[in-house]
């Protein structure tokens, strides 16, 4: 088994750390939070005392962050890059941007390899060990690190290093697309009289069906619209992606839409309110309501 450090115990961080240990890895785990570094012991990992200790003497160093400032952040000015040891590996789980992971491979010490890894699955996916992870580097450090990284869920390799990062943000990219126009529809079908059940059991069995409108809709529906990841979060990812539509030389009218339709909500929410805000904004300036109780059975089974 593989010894792992593991920075960043926040609400994908925590499962995948816990993932780790349950999987009998030796896991010396760092967060600032002290509630999330205990409950990450509660799980089987060790209390690192600091970001550079829990990356020290480790085979496989991971970190999982919120933003790219944060893994400037960790890897130089809290000097974790520099406490990495020849021959290890460091797995950055962030979704990031390629050129700082790029840039802070070249700055790593000599023999320490690099793989940049977003995941996508959500945090019931973290839990359940289900995300899907997209890996860039040397063929041969992903292979390295392959065994270790699946008991958190399916590894695509997407190429060099910095590629999981654009793959990452090209799936985000879609998400959101997909999660503003959703929200959408279901407006424009309950405002003409479409019951709301019906309505989703439709999208579900034809074209408009997606991951999107099975995992997303249920936290519309619940009226929470999935606190598990911020408008915050989405705003800075559709950041992210602006930074990589340069390259393609053309406007992305899809994309600036959802982009508008986010930064709308956050604008109006805040950014610490839940992703799918962005359909609470249509339901309140549409006084409509997309509310369905759990125990929802179609019309036609009923």
């Amino acid at each position: 088994m593989e010894t792992v450090g593991f920075v960043g115990l926040g609400t994908m961080g925590g499962p995948m750390c816990a993932r780790l240990a349950h999987a009998g890895h030796q896991v010396q785990a760092f967060d600032i939070n002290p509630d999330a570094l205990e409950a990450a012991v509660a799980a089987g990992a060790s209390a690192a005392g600091s970001a550079a200790e829990a990356a020290a003497g480790v085979d496989v160093l991971m970190t999982s962050l919120p933003a790219p400032a944060h893994v400037e952040a960790v890897m130089c000015d809290a000097g974790v890059l520099g406490a990495l040891s020849a021959g290890s590996i460091w797995v950055d789980l962030t979704t990031s941007r390629p050129e700082l992971i790029q840039r802070l491979a070249a700055e790593a010490p000599e023999g320490v390899a690099v793989v940049d890894s977003p995941v996508t699955g959500a945090v019931d996916g973290a839990r359940n060990g289900t995300l899907t992870l997209f890996a860039g580097g040397k063929a041969e450090t992903v292979e390295r690190v392959r065994s270790l990284l699946e008991p958190l869920g399916r590894v695509i390799k997407c190429g060099a290093l910095g590629t999981g990062c654009v793959v990452k943000l090209v799936t985000n990219q879609l998400w959101f697309v997909g999660a503003a126009a959703l929200a959408e529809g279901l407006a424009v079908g309950v405002r003409n009289g479409v019951d709301l059940g019906d309505l989703w059991e439709a999208i579900k069995d034809s074209v408009a069906d997606s991951f999107v409108a099975r995992h997303d809709a249920p936290s519309i529906f619940a009226g929470h619209y999935d606190p598990s990841f911020t408008l915050g979060l989405c705003v800075k990812d559709l950041g992210l992606v602006a930074e990589l539509e340069s390259a393609v030389g053309t406007d992305l009218p899809m994309t600036a839409a959802a982009r508008a339709a986010f930064e709308r909500a956050a604008e109006r929410y805040g950014l610490d309110a839940a992703e799918l805000s962005v359909a609470r904004r249509i339901e309140d300036d549409a006084h409509l309501s997309l509310r369905l109780d759990g125990d929802w059975v179609p019309h036609w089974e009923a």
